[in-house]
């Protein structure tokens, strides 16, 4: 069971995101995060004291989240089950990724978040790797790190431009990096 600080670290963590979505890096602080969280003032500045550790609390979110995201893929269509994924991150998970791509942009300034985010994205090819590795796909560690590449494209590409994500378009493209067309 996890205890109430940990859990309070996580609610700022997601507080944070939204701050970074809907006011990029510049409207982070502490105050705007216990205003997102709806906690008193000094909540975020307990848990983290500095405006590095929110962005790090942030970007430790992120990857967790990312990961849950992943773990409930599989059993089903590969293809499918990553379209799912996707669809949902450019609609009801929109901020998280805005979040993720002004963290990324902060970090090409920062090298201690440029590390954690570099780490991150090793995880995440990682995760995919044994995913497709499971599900057969030949060559699964180089097809993982296109994917994750095509991926972010897709993100930034139809986050920024508003554009919805056409089902069969996408499905059909993700096979093809899978290799499955």
């Amino acid at each position: 069971m996890a205890k109430a600080g940990d859990e309070r670290r996580a609610v700022l963590a997601d507080a944070a995101i939204e701050v970074l979505a809907d006011k990029g890096a510049r409207g982070l602080t502490h105050r705007a995060v216990d205003e997102r969280a709806g906690l008193p003032q000094g909540s975020a500045s307990y848990h983290f004291r500095t405006r590095e550790a929110l962005l790090k609390a942030a970007l430790d979110r992120l990857a967790e989240r990312t990961q849950a995201d992943l773990a409930v893929t599989g059993g089903g269509d590969l293809a499918t089950d990553l379209h799912t994924v996707l669809t949902r991150w450019l609609s009801t998970e929109r901020n998280r990724h805005l979040a993720r791509y002004e963290l990324t942009l902060e970090s090409a300034r920062r090298p201690e978040l440029r590390e954690i985010l570099v780490a991150q994205h090793l995880g995440f090819v990682a995760v995919l790797t044994a995913m497709l590795a499971e599900a057969g796909v030949p060559e699964a560690e180089r097809r993982a790190a296109l994917l994750v590449e095509w991926i972010d494209g897709v993100l930034f590409t139809r986050l920024v431009g508003g554009q919805t994500v056409a089902p069969a378009d996408t499905a059909d493209m993700i096979a093809g990096v899978l290799g499955l067309q």
